[in-house]
């Protein structure tokens, strides 16, 4: 067996108006406990340090960038990579990167248990939109604050693994989980903001959407045969809601771990690399099964356009 005890520490809501430095204690609190329990790994969600601004429609740009961090890690979070070395843990967060030549991307980051940096990811499906729109309930702007990711889906050799990355929207495209399949990941470790409501249908009930949260990432680990790891960040921030459910999901697809509050919580399961192999060498053989000769839209064609009438 090659199991990677992992922790998913979910985070409870973060206001506007809370600090860095406050956030950073709730998220040492989780390590602690993580440490307490022998975890390899833990993993926190997309945007761990702020609250998601993308709710807020700003237009000063340096306002903007004071969501963002300029380098990982920083001071801030510099008492939490201290801690995951000194206990031999190694981490994943997401959060706002700004690059040193002006880029900005909603960024995921892997580290190893001696808190180096192995692993770097950039959100790739960018929802919502650009512009103030005054027919929603609230805004979402990803599309306004970032730049979609220019790393596409790579995968790394970490923890005696092949592990991947991906950050909230992302787990709901099946391409996602494909790609780092075809290059045979183990696990994928992602974090997510996701609101309760619908800005765009308030009758979509929250029960429905937590049902989608669940639904792609236990079919993306099923049909690639892998583990997944869904961090949320969950609560009310700020009057808005966010969908807790942090999950642990198995290489069948089957929840093994999953949150049972929206506040600051972690979860925790021995996740054994080796369960990847039954379904990588049978109904998933993807050398074996797959026909790429039929799959020429998937790459060539964005939007749907259906056959003529």
């Amino acid at each position: 067996m090659r199991t990677i005890r992992v922790a998913a520490a979910q985070m409870g809501p973060i206001q506007k108006a809370d600090s860095r430095q406050a956030v950073v204690a709730r998220m040492l609190a989780l390590l602690d406990q993580a440490i307490g329990q022998g975890c390899d790994l833990i993993v926190y969600p997309e945007l761990t340090l702020t609250t998601f601004f993308p709710r807020w429609y700003m237009t000063d740009q340096a306002e903007v960038d004071t969501w963002f961090e300029r380098a990982m890690p920083n001071e801030a979070t510099r008492p939490l990579f201290d801690k995951a070395v000194a206990h031999k843990i190694a981490l994943s967060l997401g959060y706002a990167e700004l690059t040193e030549d002006g880029h900005h991307f909603n960024t995921q980051i892997l580290t190893d248990k001696a808190g180096t940096i192995v692993g770097k990811y950039r959100k790739v499906h960018l929802p919502g939109h650009a512009e103030y729109d005054p027919e929603r309930a609230f805004q979402h702007l990803e599309k306004r604050y970032f730049e979609p990711g220019d790393l596409g889906f790579p995968v790394w050799r970490a923890l005696g693994g092949i592990i991947g990355m991906a950050v909230c929207n992302d787990r709901r495209w099946p391409e996602t989980y494909r790609v780092m399949g075809l290059q045979g990941v183990e696990m994928i470790v992602l974090g997510y903001n996701t609101p309760s409501v619908n800005s765009q249908k308030a009758e979509e009930a929250g029960d429905l959407r937590m049902f989608h949260n669940h639904l792609v990432v236990q079919a993306g680990a099923y049909q690639n045969s892998c583990w997944v790891v869904s961090v949320a960040k969950a609560g009310v921030e700020d009057g808005h809601p966010l969908i807790a459910g942090s999950a642990i999901v198995n290489p069948d697809g089957v929840i093994v771990a999953q949150a049972k509050t929206e506040g600051d919580e972690l979860i925790v399961h021995d996740c054994d690399l080796d369960a990847t192999r039954f379904g990588k060498e049978t109904i998933f053989n993807f050398a074996r099964h797959r026909r790429i000769e039929h799959y020429g839209l998937i790459t060539e064609r964005t939007g749907a356009i259906p056959p003529p009438e």
